[in-house]
């Protein structure tokens, strides 16, 4: 007997089945068992008794009577497949679903009011770089900060065509080396450049960006050149439209160089032409991912990036790399133009030298642009002399605290050799990331230390205790869903990684993910956010260590996060493994960064950027670079 799954849903009903797992398990059971002559979708899938019984397995229900099972297959006879007449419609991945995002909860004042552009962010301050009678060499301001190369433009003593063939340079010296371009758009680039000296030199100045040379990472369309995603199959992909972030930086006068490295399908440091590596130690990768991005700012090749976080894509490689990542609160970006992996996840933000550069890129880019139903109109009231002892500076308690000793549970019984051998393995495996762990975490005490030393007064607080972990699924979901046709037409298989933890097994795993289920986890989410954002009645600010649950917790509420050069690991740091084995204390080693996370209310960036900013007045560490030669 064939059926739809309409027809299966209806059938699972009236013989009482309740769970919405269990039928998309059975109709993706059938389907399988059927292959390869279902990829076709000409026939849709016969259903058995043994099938049943699998599914109910794989979906925790059942067992089932044999007159149960009967009377589910005798009444599951509708060929009318609605699942396939929505795959007909080849939806692209632009296309969101109709449902939004907010993170604000629902018993708190919208922050989502105000003008679109802040004014204190577009005044070009006083430097004095600007004061002396010449500019230093184009080469020795490849690390200078945005407001030093937008003085010394403004005031003529430097222009954005020098600028910005002094990047491309270095981007084309530095890539056979850390594999972060994708495409230079030098055409482009030089383009932007020549007309950026024209206005300037007419006076018609656009702000602190206006001829400053920058990257995208490729997930962010433009036009006439390809977006490849990173990804197998989609080399040589041109999407005909500019992201709306590419069109706010050319009306800011940016330049465009490069469509910089990401993993494939944002996933990782590994991408189709190889894998992105960390300037500070180039036999490590960068990690994802927005890999290039920070790469490319880490190693002097460009002024800023573009980057985009779903579950630590600004963070974790901002931290590898040694450079500033802003994320900003979801819905203050939007995301038009780029590509979707999770409509209720994905954030776009700044990468750049240092917290100030962030605020002054996501002062052009924020704001509703008409097209993304997610994006708030929230105010962005970057004040770098914001008094930061007027605000209230909370940090996470039991991340800092010394852990409990290290104890490992016993030697099971009966025990074979091979079994000791590989326990052994696991054993020492953990006793060296624990060792790691250790020595990172006197940075993160060093950065406490460093913030009552500018006399900030820290109070302890902890995250809500939730099973954030267990709402990541919504992610997944929703990302299978974003590439669906790469799974049913096996084009997965196009794909550089194809490991267990890699998209197109998350892809196929994530389609026994029940639609009641990721509503439930999706009503979890709810309550994480009400009580996150609770959290941030008693505090303006909150210290974190740059990993952890808080990176779970806040990119499922939305809040926004700065992760900022926290110092240089020493010459008595563990060493990392010579081939990086997923485990993310696995990385480091002698003379390589750490990070540390500031944390703030939902649609409160540029307070966080404020906050941050001064941090690294008081520390310096973002001026630290890697020797790349």
């Amino acid at each position: 007997m064939h059926l739809d799954r309409r027809g299966f849903l209806a059938a699972c009903s009236r013989a009482g089945i309740t769970s919405a797992l269990f039928p998309g398990v059975l109709y993706t059971l059938a389907s399988q068992a059927q292959e390869p002559a279902y990829m076709d979708q000409s026939m849709p899938p016969k259903i058995t008794p043994e099938l049943i019984d699998q599914a109910a397995i794989l979906a925790g229900i059942g067992p089932f009577t044999d007159e149960q099972k009967k009377v589910m297959i005798e009444g599951l006879t509708d060929d009318n497949g609605s699942i396939k007449a929505i795959r007909k419609l080849n939806l692209p991945n632009s296309v969101a679903p109709a449902f939004v995002f907010h993170p604000l909860p629902a018993t708190s004042e919208s922050a989502a009011q105000g003008d679109n552009q802040a004014s204190s962010a577009t005044a070009l301050p006083v430097l004095g770089m600007v004061d002396g009678p010449e500019a230093p060499p184009i080469e020795q301001l490849a690390f200078a900060p945005i407001r030093d190369l937008a003085g010394l433009l403004h005031a003529r003593k430097i222009t954005s065509l020098a600028l910005t063939q002094m990047y491309l340079a270095r981007l084309k010296r530095y890539d056979p080396k850390l594999h972060f371009v994708i495409t230079l758009t030098e055409e482009r680039a030089l383009a932007q450049a020549k007309a950026a000296d024209a206005e300037i030199a007419a006076g018609k100045y656009r702000g602190p960006l206006h001829g400053i040379p920058w990257g995208a990472k490729d997930l962010l369309a433009v036009k006439g050149y390809p977006t490849t995603w990173g990804a197998g199959g989609f080399e040589h992909q041109t999407i005909d439209e500019d992201a709306t972030v590419v069109k706010r930086l050319d009306a800011a006068g940016a330049v465009l160089v490069a469509k910089l490295t990401l993993g494939a399908l944002a996933m990782g440091d590994k991408w189709f032409g190889g894998q992105t590596r960390n300037p500070w130690n180039p036999a490590q990768g960068s990690s994802g991912s927005s890999a290039g991005p920070a790469s490319a700012v880490a190693a002097g090749c460009v002024a800023f990036a573009i980057g985009s976080e779903t579950l630590g894509s600004i963070s974790s490689p901002s931290t590898r790399c040694g450079a500033t990542g802003l994320r900003p609160t979801f819905g203050f970006v939007p995301r038009t133009g780029a590509m979707a992996l999770s409509w209720t996840m994905d954030k776009l933000g700044p990468i750049a030298r240092k917290a100030e550069d962030c605020a002054l890129v996501l002062s052009a880019i924020h704001g509703p642009d008409g097209q993304d139903t997610s994006v708030h109109r929230a105010p962005f009231d970057w004040n770098p002399g914001l008094d930061i002892h007027a605000l209230r500076v909370g940090y996470l308690q039991s991340d800092f605290d010394q852990p409990p000793p290290f104890k490992l549970p016993p030697p099971p019984p009966g025990e074979t050799a091979e079994q000791k051998t590989e326990r052994e393995k696991r054993e020492a495996a953990r006793r060296v990331g624990r060792a790691r762990r250790d020595y990172d975490r006197r940075y993160d005490l060093a950065a406490l230390d460093a913030l009552r030393s500018m006399n900030i007064n820290l109070i302890p607080v902890e995250l809500p205790k939730l099973p954030y972990g267990a709402m990541v699924p919504l992610l997944t979901a929703e990302a299978a869903a974003a590439f669906d046709d790469l799974t049913l037409s096996g084009r997965d298989r196009l794909l550089t990684e194809q490991g267990p933890e890699d998209w197109p097994n998350a892809f196929r795993v994530a389609r026994f993910y029940s639609a009641v289920d990721y509503i439930q986890a999706n009503r979890a989410r709810t309550f994480a956010v009400q009580q996150v954002s609770a959290l941030f009645e008693k505090v303006d600010i909150i210290v974190a260590p740059s990993g952890g649950q808080q990176l779970l917790a806040t990119n499922l509420t939305g809040h926004p996060a700065l992760i900022v050069p926290n110092g240089l690991r020493g010459n008595d740091a563990p060493t990392p493994p010579k081939t990086y084995d997923g485990e993310n204390d696995n990385i480091g080693g002698p003379g390589t960064p750490v990070s540390i996370t500031f944390l703030a209310a939902l649609y409160q960036d540029a307070k966080l950027a404020a906050f941050a900013n001064a941090y690294q007045q008081a520390t310096g560490f973002n001026k630290l670079h890697p020797k790349l030669d």
